[in-house]
Formats: C-alpha cells, structure tokens, sequence
C-alpha cells in the first residue's frame, strides 16, 4: 500500500515556458525514494491509524511525508561531508549517482514535499497543524538534524550519551511515525501514552538491532557496507556493551515496547508484528 502510493508521487511537471526543467531533480528525489528499504515509518504511521479506527487512505499522505524525511536524511547522511558511503539500500547512493549538488537539492526537495503532503492532510485544520509541528520537531534540532551532529561531531559518549543521541537521530522520527498518526487521528492524551512508550521503545529497539547487523549482517542484507560503524569510528551498542550484552538489550527492549501496548484501548497487533520484526532482523 505504501509502495503503490510512493509510485505515484512526482515533484516535477517538466519544462517550464522559459524551458527551465526540474525533471532531472524529479529523477534524483524519486530515485532515492523508490529506492526500497524496509518502509518501517509509513507502516507505523497507517498501523497507528488502523489501531485507533481510521481509514488508512486518509493517512497515505502523512505516511509518505514521513518516507519523504527518512529518504532526505539519507541522502544527506551519505555525502562526503558525513558518512561518505557509496552504496545504499545495495545501489550507488545519490551523489555517487548524480553528484552532491543534485544530491543535496535532492535532499532538500524531499524535506519540503513532505511538509507539504503532511499539511494536506484530509483533517480538521487544527489536526493538521500539531501534526506538522510534531514532524517538523522531530527533525530539528531537538530531534534528526541535532542527532546528527552529535553524531558528526565526534563527541565521546558513555551509556547515557549513546543513548540521548540514538533517540534523536534515530528515536525522534519514529516516534513521530506513530504520533502523526495520534495527532490527525485526534486521540486525546491519556489514549496517546501507551502508544508514544511504545514508539520510545521500538526507536531504540531499532537502532540496538542496526549496531548489532552492522557486525554481523553482509552487505547484501544490510544494502550497504558491513561494519561502516567501526571504519567512521562511531560509538555504538556493540562497541559500549559487546555483542552478547547488545543482543540482551534488544531482547529485553523488545519484550518492554509489547508490554506497553497492553495500556493502549485499541487492536495492536500490527503495531505487534512490526515490533516482532524489528527484532527478527537480528535473529
């Protein structure tokens, strides 16, 4: 459902009357977003719908806004500048392909129509608006943008650091998968706590699992470079606790995201499966 929807999206109607053309940034933008990938904020985002009632095809456009993100952030994470990779989801990375002007404009495109899908929601105006300041939140500074640069900036980190920065640069948008979902959706607060635990819970389960297949996953599964972690010289789970302490970790993150569901009024169990597969991809 959301591959079919992504298909559909284009950023550009071709030449101008001035013969100005955008065309080649279209192809950039969408060569990244058609890409593939495990698709994990999108379903999140129509799972949460489902859960609390809603129709799924009210929330297509948010669930692609959130695709929109993910794909710009990396695209970005992938230039020179960051993390230098060549290959992504097992095909040359956006500036490999077009160069890293296009790739940043490319980048930059991608932030933009997503905003703009998200505050087209088909929702009560008011919806809409805490739904893109949610969005907008969990990729500033306080959020993507400010992971990153912690990230980037090579900082030594303990326990508690490693954390703080994988619940922004990762946490952040996946939580807000699930929270643009409770905000279009109008679900009040006390129903929101167990979901927002939950979506906590499953953004560290997710980047304790990526630590731990940086190791020992191959190329083919992971879609880029094994072990890219350990050559940038960053902190992870693996490197702070070991492999068998991390694969504990995961396990025990993993039985706490299913035990806050147990709070939440509505049918969880895709919210269920996507956790479980969350956690299967180590296993």
């Amino acid at each position: 459902m959301v591959d079919r929807h992504l298909e559909t999206v284009s950023f550009s109607h071709g030449a101008g009357p001035d013969g100005a053309d955008t065309t080649g940034l279209d192809e950039a933008m969408r060569y990244s977003l058609l890409a593939g990938g495990k698709r994990i904020r999108p379903v999140l985002c129509l799972a949460t719908a489902r859960s609390i009632g809603e129709p799924l095809e009210d929330f297509l456009g948010a669930a692609a806004a959130l695709e929109m993100i993910h794909t710009y952030s990396l695209v970005h994470d992938d230039l020179p500048a960051m993390d230098d990779d060549d290959l992504r989801r097992g095909k040359p990375t956006s500036h490999v392909k077009y160069g890293e002007a296009v790739a940043i404009l490319a980048g930059d495109g991608l932030f933009a129509e997503a905003m703009g899908a998200l505050a087209t929601a088909p929702a009560p105006a008011g919806r809409v608006l805490e739904a893109v300041s949610l969005l907008s939140a969990a990729t500033g500074v306080e959020g993507m943008v400010g992971g990153q640069y912690i990230d980037v900036s090579a900082q030594t980190l303990d326990a508690d650091g490693l954390r703080h920065l994988h619940s922004l640069k990762t946490g952040r948008l996946i939580r807000a998968s699930v929270e643009v979902a409770l905000a279009l959706g109008g679900l009040d607060e006390a129903g929101r706590e167990p979901y927002r635990r939950f979506a906590s819970l499953i953004g560290l389960l997710f980047q304790i699992v990526d630590d731990i297949l940086d190791v020992t996953g191959s190329d083919e599964e992971l879609g880029k470079p094994r072990g890219s972690d350990e050559r940038h010289g960053k902190v992870t789970y693996v490197s702070l606790y070991g492999l068998e302490r991390a694969r504990a970790l995961g396990a025990e993150t993993h039985q706490q995201a299913l035990a806050a569901l147990a709070g939440a009024d509505g049918e969880t169990d895709d919210l269920r499966r996507i956790a479980d597969y969350i956690y299967s991809r180590e296993q």
